[in-house]
């Protein structure tokens, strides 16, 4: 498994007598066959500029540094988890680098693997089934039908501008719809991909800079409902705020799909911050929530998401209220090899799970500079204490066989189905 490199003309190499190494906190791991995965379709490539790569010398069995040249790594496509980050130094002036995750990535009989997982077989966002010319055929029919509806103009721009594959697929008329709301939040996550304030890194997608009306949002919700076979709509997109911040939309939105029909699956994507609201929701017809964490641990929760006016606690509360309501309850698992699989997290994540009856762990990415990471969490993690991801990933697994291991938000059918696709 050969090391890649590349040069300042981002052409990219491999290096026959050094192996791939892998990173989790700044310590450096020699890999093996079984770390990698034959990189998936939709991945990419990244240069990382002011990273120095590092490989393994299995003739002197040391990691050794390739000076002159610059480390790369993989952003998959989704439904994969990253268990390894590519192996790097900083050199003194790197800058901080772009919203994304950074796989471990080798090269193997001539084509390029991934230190990652598969933990979703869906096809849901698989860019091979999304032809950018039909998106753009549903993006003239739907519009003409609803001309007025400016949410349906922003999710044109969310699928054509910035390659959203969740408007794709509303445009598509397949599994889940988007369902932007909010312009405001109530945390400041330093991995923000739609605001950061004073940061040396750039958003990935602008947030959404108006409050739709309950009735557009409604529209949306009801024409994909109406066309697709096992629906889901989703509140909480990439390209808002926190959507319980306009919770009175949101209550009015569901009451208004759910005169109309019982179809679908209607979920929330939120930090869970205000239980009151959540409580409500519930009451008009929201069928599950999604709760994004870092971390169960209150201080690595607050470092990451910084709230303002409520706490983990509440996060918690929300959780029970929505199990009381009979509402499905998924956890967004934004993971960091090396943070996530430290043995006090897995411990602590266990226990979690457990007492709070989660449904499902959708096992995420966190998109952050994986050496500044630790850093914001203010943890140098020590090698012992690292599980690893994959083991990690199969323990949880194990230990709760009836919770859903995936990627994306259930529909009805496959909440039924159960664990795995």
């Amino acid at each position: 498994m050969r090391m890649v490199v590349t040069d300042n003309k981002k052409r990219i190499y491999d290096i026959p007598h050094l192996e791939a190494a892998g990173m989790e906190g700044g310590h450096f791991f020699r890999l093996s066959r079984a770390d990698f995965i034959k990189l998936p379709h939709g991945s990419e490539l990244f240069t990382l500029p002011g990273r120095i790569p590092v490989g393994y010398d299995p003739a002197i069995n040391k990691f050794s540094v390739f000076s002159n040249l610059y480390a790369v790594a993989a952003f998959t496509s989704p439904g994969y988890t990253v268990t390894h980050n590519t192996a790097y130094l900083e050199s003194p002036k790197a800058a901080m680098l772009p919203l994304f995750s950074y796989g471990a990535v080798t090269s193997f009989k001539g084509e390029f693997y991934v230190a990652a997982v598969r933990v979703d077989r869906e096809r849901r966002q698989d860019l091979r089934f999304m032809d950018i010319d039909n998106v753009k055929t549903g993006v003239k029919e739907i519009i003409k039908l609803f001309p007025k509806n400016r949410l349906i103009r922003h999710l044109k721009g969310c699928a054509l501008t910035y390659g959203c594959p969740a408007a794709k697929n509303f445009f598509l008329k397949r599994y889940e719809a988007p369902l932007p709301t909010s312009p405001y939040c109530n945390a400041m996550c330093i991995g923000c991909i739609s605001h950061q304030p004073k940061k040396g890194c750039s958003i990935t997608q602008p947030r959404i800079k108006f409050k739709p009306t309950p009735g557009e949002v409604a529209e949306v919700a009801l024409y994909h409902i109406k066309n697709v076979k096992d629906p889901v709509v989703s509140f909480g997109q990439g390209c808002e705020g926190e959507p319980l911040m306009v919770g009175d939309i949101l209550n009015e939105s569901i009451k208004m799909i759910r005169q109309k029909t019982s179809k679908g699956m209607i979920n929330l994507n939120t930090n869970a911050s205000l239980p009151g609201t959540i409580a409500k929701l519930f009451d008009e017809g929201l069928d599950s929530i999604r709760v994004s964490l870092n971390s169960v641990n209150t201080k690595y929760y607050t470092a990451y998401y910084k709230p303002k006016g409520y706490s983990f606690k509440d996060v918690k509360r929300s959780i029970k209220i929505a199990k009381k309501k009979g509402g499905f309850v998924s956890l967004n698992y934004l993971t960091v090899p090396g943070f996530t699989d430290l043995k006090g997290e897995f411990s602590a994540f266990k226990d979690f799970i457990g007492k709070h009856k989660v449904d499902m762990i959708q096992w995420r990415n966190l998109n952050y500079d994986p050496v500044r990471y630790f850093t914001e969490m203010r943890i140098k993690p020590a090698y012992a204490d690292m599980l690893g991801m994959k083991y990690v990933i199969n323990a949880l697994s194990k230990r709760f066989p009836k919770v859903i291991t995936g990627y994306f938000n259930p529909s009805n059918r496959r909440i039924k189905r159960g664990k795995r696709l």
